[in-house]
């Protein structure tokens, strides 16, 4: 299988899996130990997860502080819910786990709406009276990359705290300046699944959502993995040493496949965007046909989560386009381990089922 789906998980680096061997215990190893437990083994595991913290925090703004979480969507829960902001604006391409929430604790919401190109205008009107902004780095359908600083300056002209799903962004991109609360996901840049993270500016508070024990910082209880932290850890560091040739080797990348796609319709900003994202349609397609007809390669037609739904993106919609339109696009995502020689075959494959359907792709 080639594997071109990154919006949806990373590859686990081997370092990062390395990383998690001792901490995952195992015959004469003492690496199972309980974290918050006093004897040495325990201060062991608990000395892992400050390493760990300190290499995920290397990936944030400084001026704040890192609460580990089970994946990015407790963060984003944390960070919604735990901040009591009452009236909440969103964009209209969030992720599912911010505009459920938000629509959750806010039924009469303010959707900041995106242009044909999917993004937010620097310049949007916020409500008086805003509470907290949430406003996405990279978009997960469409790559799209959002004027988060002179967003978060106009909602804190208005007192609102601003979040920032920084999921797809982090490991890869500089995170936003202005956000007050960033989270991130630990498999979304070469870490393992079951771990993510909130960053929290100084100065801001929330509420627990989870307690009854007073871990992290007394925001999120519950017995944390030295393991899952440990690669999520290693992971992150391996983002800021490998920064610029990973982002050259996408940069090629994405030459290759807008090239071998040049009839294609881009959906999203040609330029405010990451170049890990690829998302095209064409008119006529089949999507869901192509994807279960094209066995050799691991694509999408958008959101993992939403995947099987049934229902059109609301990501493309918001865009402008039609419900037809919507089911006609593809979302192909790359990254470090994807290779130049399997980037052509997957293409060349895509294309092809592309033909069988009559088009002329």
């Amino acid at each position: 299988m080639i594997y071109l789906d990154y919006q949806a998980t990373t590859p686990l680096a081997p370092e990062a899996r390395e990383a998690m061997l001792h901490w995952l215990g195992g015959p004469g190893s003492d690496g199972f130990a309980n974290p918050h437990s006093p004897y040495r083994a325990g201060r062991a595991a608990a000395a892992a997860i400050e390493v760990a913290r300190d290499q995920v925090a290397a990936l944030l703004p400084p001026g704040g502080r890192v609460i580990f979480t089970s994946g990015a969507t407790e963060a984003l829960n944390l960070a919604i819910r735990g901040c009591d902001a009452g009236a909440l604006a969103v964009s209209a391409i969030e992720h599912a786990a911010v505009l459920d929430t938000a629509r959750a604790l806010d039924p009469a919401l303010t959707l900041l709406p995106v242009d044909r190109d999917g993004l937010v205008a620097a310049d949007v009107v916020i409500p008086a009276g805003t509470g907290l902004v949430a406003v996405m780095q990279v978009n997960n359908e469409i790559g799209t990359v959002q004027p988060i600083s002179a967003i978060a300056a106009r909602a804190h002209a208005i007192g609102a705290l601003v979040l920032c799903d920084a999921v797809q962004g982090a490991g890869k991109l500089a995170m936003p300046d202005g956000a007050d609360l960033i989270a991130i996901s630990a498999h979304k840049l070469y870490g393992p699944k079951g771990i993510g993270a909130l960053w929290v500016r100084d100065g801001v508070t929330l509420d627990a959502q989870i307690t009854g024990g007073g871990q992290e910082a007394g925001l999120r209880s519950g017995t944390l993995s030295p393991a899952l932290a440990a690669g999520f850890g290693a992971a992150a560091h391996l983002c800021t040493t490998l920064w610029e040739s990973d982002a050259e080797h996408v940069d090629r990348l994405w030459i290759q496949a807008r090239t071998a796609f040049a009839g294609w319709a881009l959906n999203g900003s040609a330029t405010a965007r990451w170049h890990g994202n690829l998302n095209v349609r064409l008119d006529g397609l089949d999507a869901a046909r192509l994807m279960s007809e094209c066995r050799t390669v691991a694509i999408s037609a958008g959101s993992a989560c939403a995947s099987g739904s049934g229902r059109t993106s609301h990501v493309l919609r918001a865009l402008g386009l039609s419900d037809k339109e919507a089911k006609n696009a593809l979302r192909i995502g790359f990254g470090r381990y994807t290779g130049t020689e399997e980037l052509d075959e997957a293409m060349a494959a895509i294309t092809a089922a592309a033909r069988a359907q009559g088009l002329p792709a």
